[in-house]
């Protein structure tokens, strides 16, 4: 499909392009531009009609948006800018270099200029800078024919989110509850609308972390939510699909910094290979002087690596595995973290538990290769490989669970001492538990050393 559209668009054969794009989809079209050189994509989105145009324009990456806006007249510019709404305006004007915004804003009329203006003025990782101020409220006091009359006035809004939920408000625009338009319309005309509110409402205040605010949203299965001053009075409202993309975003942060890499803020084919190693390469320079660690562990127990050369067969699987428990304990807990299932309150809880998973899981590996190296090398040896597992196991699982609520709370992303920095600081502490039981426990074969 990629190829068909690429190859069109290089032969400049608009007949067969426009064909092309009749027969495919939104969706289709979004991702074959995306995939064409920056340069080619204006040709085949020329093609398109106006409102088709803009449906594939907010399907579109961010970036490509940009790139997309950089190659088009101002005309076509500012007819797909000023259809979108005042969020992802906002939202590109924000990315885009000074003098793409100033082209892009040239156009738009003063109450959408400064609607957007005004969004770019609250904080970056805030509810205020996803809301939308386009929304229809309703006074307390008015009756269900009231509302539907000044909806009918209001006339459409971009999405469904922000007519399905009305939020409701007092003479001086305080936020009393929301109501469902289905309500409204079944109720009886007369009908107050204070009395359809819910029984519980659920709002943020404007300068609220919008992760917080999106899932709030994702929890309790809302499909727009009030955004409020400090005053309580209604200034916006955040739909669930501008909800669901900062999620996804949050999700990609925590996945990427989980992965050892800083999430790459563009489509992973459009960056380029310099953009993709300086992202990576602060995480490995970290994770390789926290290494240090543990070469400077074996070279302390170097005496008692030759005395006992089969302690060296063993140390890829016992620090691999005492990583792999405190990696695992550590992503549980940052997903649950993430989702608001635990919190810092909660820390002597997930400690406790992560402890008892470690301990059983180390107890049972321990089972496992206490008879093949006992069977292979020496009782012994058996022995001190068995309470090794058990104790490192429980010493990552403890550590995997404890460390992300404090980071959180120190300030820190708990993505960033997720598995990967996780598994180095368990190596490092792995090996000296390792030495210290087989000095404990082979006293005789490293009484020299």
């Amino acid at each position: 499909m990629v190829t068909t559209l690429r190859a069109l668009t290089h032969d400049r054969d608009l007949t067969s392009l426009r064909a092309w794009l009749e027969e495919h989809g939104t969706l289709d079209i979004a991702d074959a531009l995306a995939r064409l050189d920056p340069a080619d994509r204006a040709v085949p989105f020329r093609l398109l009609t106006k409102d088709r145009a803009l449906v594939v324009f907010e399907a579109l990456d961010p970036l490509h948006q940009q790139q997309l806006l950089e190659a088009l007249r101002t005309e076509r510019v500012r007819e797909l800018f000023g259809g979108l709404e005042v969020t992802d305006q906002a939202r590109l004007l924000d990315e885009v270099p000074a003098a793409v915004a100033i082209r892009m804003q040239a156009g738009l009329p003063p109450e959408q200029r400064a609607a957007a203006a005004a969004l770019l003025g609250y904080p970056s990782e805030s509810a205020g800078r996803i809301m939308t101020p386009d929304f229809t409220n309703v006074r307390a006091s008015m009756t269900a024919a009231d509302a539907l009359a000044k909806l009918r006035r209001a006339g459409p809004r971009p999405t469904r989110a922000q007519t399905l939920v009305l939020p409701v408000t007092d003479d001086q625009r305080r936020l009393t509850g929301v109501v469902d338009l289905s309500d409204v319309v079944t109720a009886t005309p007369t009908t107050r609308m204070h009395e359809l509110v819910r029984p519980e409402t659920r709002s943020v205040r404007v300068d609220e972390d919008q992760e917080r605010a999106a899932r709030l949203i994702q929890d309790t299965g809302l499909i727009a939510l009030p955004v409020v001053d400090r005053e309580d009075r209604l200034v916006g409202m955040i739909t669930v699909d501008d909800a669901m993309a900062v999620v996804e975003a949050e999700d990609t942060e925590d996945f990427s910094r989980a992965g050892g890499t800083e999430p790459l803020d563009q489509p992973y084919l459009s960056a380029n290979v310099f953009q993709l190693a300086g992202k990576r390469a602060p995480w490995l320079l970290m994770l390789a002087v926290a290494f240090t660690l543990t070469v400077n562990v074996m070279h302390f127990f170097e005496g008692a690596l030759e005395a006992v050369v089969a302690l060296a067969f063993f140390i890829p699987l016992l620090i691999g595995t005492g990583g792999n428990s405190g990696a695992q304990a550590a992503t549980l807990v940052v997903r649950a973290m993430a989702v608001g299932e635990v919190r810092f309150a909660d820390l002597s809880r997930v400690i406790w538990r992560e402890t008892r998973v470690g301990l059983l899981l180390g107890t049972g590996l321990a089972v496992v290769a206490f008879p093949a190296v006992a069977w292979f090398f020496t009782v012994p040896m058996a022995v001190v490989i068995s309470l090794t597992l058990v104790c490192v196991c429980t010493w990552a699982s403890f550590a995997g669970g404890m460390l992300p609520p404090i980071a959180k709370r120190v300030g820190i992303d708990p993505a960033v001492v997720s598995t990967p920095l996780i598994a180095t600081l368990v190596d490092a502490t792995g090996l000296v538990i390792y030495f210290l039981i087989a000095h404990a426990v082979l006293t005789g074969e490293l009484s020299g050393v």
